[in-house]
């Protein structure tokens, strides 16, 4: 068990399979916390909303004594179930009244499809040693239970990563949990406490330090990463799977998730939603029933509104547009923007595992300066870069207002004629200089950009370009079809170089 075939990639995100003893599992995916004493929604109603697997608690269930047998005897063998070990309850409540092999050993005997071990987790600690020690005390949890876990290789264990804030932690925490071959499942803890205070940017870097430090090849999970808004970021740095309670624990406090943010019930007068609790009640109505009717009826929203954000983001991943997904979501909210602007310091990682070809090649869509940082447009300015001038002089034909590609426009065909000893670009927005006669090639000419560019794009394309004509020592740069352009500031470069 535990193998795990990539289907398709974007960024650093992906979809894959993940094969379990109850079947094989697509990821991204989401696995619902469900509470074995308090089920808000059957598993016949997860089913209906598209989820085949769910997380449950094992220091509940032992505690309880709810599972006689196995685990699948009790809930159904149509389900990939995962079982957490406690770890939420010590981050919540202190220590438990089981020790790590005690957890574990009832894993092994109830048998779920993924597993984890008593992890300690770094929660919010803000002291340093306080960190170490649960990153300490989880790696040699993780190493005191490898004989069941060497024994028991039909379930998929995982082992977690701590470190908190400290992400030098999080890097020791990742490599050293990386090299423990009997693990096939690696996973992100504590990540709540950032997100109940968006400290979304905070969160990326976590995710990013511990993905970058361990195998690709190996699922990824993230610890409570319930909220949709964050999923498709988490997604394209690289995690496979997520799980959370918040469906349910927002449920109870009258909060309704949609794509973008969460509302609060009182405060909506109309639903932005056409699942079948929306499409059937209005806010009022729900605000009107029974406490206990509304929260399993917004549980079941909160969880339409999960499952379609996997499908949306699995959507854009399959198009090749992950990039412009994100993008565009970061704009609904300022934590969320923090959190794209913090994703775009490693645009080299996600350039790294970024499919330089896909089968449906798709224009890209660039919208202002931080487009410039998605892997398509890195390539093309490493590639300029490189590129050795084959001529003495450049001449630059400012592009904006220029059909693509632009090898076929009869007004670059006519420059071209009549200027053959010059080395010809075309000096455009976003992407800096494309060789006239590189300009077919994808993504040259397979783009949409806006009428009307902002400052910051102009400027830093203008810089873009300053530095690639400095690098070049043409003896003589002129320029055309420029006076008018928006990228009219580049005719000064000439006398600057």
């Amino acid at each position: 068990m535990g193998d795990f075939e990539v289907k398709d990639e974007d960024l650093a995100g992906r979809i894959a399979v993940l094969e379990t003893k109850h079947g094989k599992l697509e990821t991204p995916a989401f696995f619902p916390v469900i509470n074995p004493l308090k089920q808000e929604i059957s598993l016949e109603e997860l089913r209906s909303i598209g989820f085949n697997n769910f997380i449950t608690n094992s220091f509940i269930l032992k505690k309880n004594g709810v599972i006689p047998n196995t685990i699948h005897e009790k809930f159904g063998d149509n389900f990939i179930i995962m079982t957490d070990s406690g770890a939420y309850q010590i981050l919540e409540y202190g220590e438990i009244e089981q020790t790590n092999r005690d957890i574990v050993s009832y894993e092994a005997k109830i048998r779920p499809d993924i597993a984890v071990f008593l992890d300690i987790p770094t929660g919010n600690a803000d002291d340093r040693e306080e960190a170490k020690l649960s990153v300490e005390t989880t790696l040699e949890r993780g190493k005191e239970v490898i004989d069941i876990v060497d024994q028991n290789q039909d379930i998929i264990w995982v082992h977690p990563i701590q470190g908190g804030p400290f992400l030098d932690l999080v890097e020791y925490s990742a490599k050293e949990a990386s090299r423990r071959a009997s693990y096939k499942m690696l996973a992100l803890g504590s990540p709540t406490v950032f997100l109940e205070k968006y400290k979304y940017d905070t969160l990326m870097d976590l995710i990013y330090t511990a993905k970058s430090n361990v195998s690709r090849g190996i699922p990824f999970h993230l610890f409570g990463g319930g909220v949709p808004h964050i999923i498709p970021f988490a997604v394209a740095l690289g995690v496979d799977s997520f799980d959370s309670a918040s469906y349910a624990i927002f449920a109870r406090d009258n909060r309704y998730l949609t794509g973008e943010r969460t509302y609060r019930l009182e405060d909506l007068e109309y639903f932005p939603c056409s699942c079948p609790v929306c499409s059937r009640y209005d806010p009022s109505e729900l605000l009107e029933m029974k406490s206990e009717d509304r929260y399993k009826l917004l549980a079941i929203h909160n969880l339409w509104k999960i499952k379609e954000e996997m499908n949306r983001v699995k959507q854009a991943i399959k198009e090749g547009r992950l990039f412009e997904y994100i993008h565009q979501k970061a704009y609904s909210h300022p934590a969320l923007y923090s959190a794209f602007k913090s994703m775009l310091k490693y645009s080299s990682y996600l350039e790294k595992y970024d499919p330089r070809v896909k089968g449906n090649v798709k224009g890209v869509l660039l919208f202002d300066a931080n487009s410039m940082k998605r892997p398509e447009l890195l390539r093309h300015s490493e590639f300029m870069e490189e590129l050795s001038p084959k001529k003495a002089k450049a001449l630059i034909i400012c592009g904006d207002r220029l059909n693509s590609p632009f090898i076929s426009d009869p007004k670059v065909k006519s420059i071209q004629g009549k200027n053959k000893d010059y080395d010809l670009f075309v000096a455009l927005p976003f992407y800096g200089l494309v060789p006239v006669m590189a300009s077919e090639a994808f993504p040259l000419s397979q783009f949409e950009i806006p009428d009307t560019l902002d400052e910051i794009t102009i400027s830093e394309t203008v810089s873009k370009i300053k530095e690639i004509l400095r690098n070049k020592n043409y003896a003589e740069i002129k320029f055309m079809e420029c006076e008018k352009s928006a990228l009219s500031h580049v005719m000064s470069i000439n006398t600057t170089l």
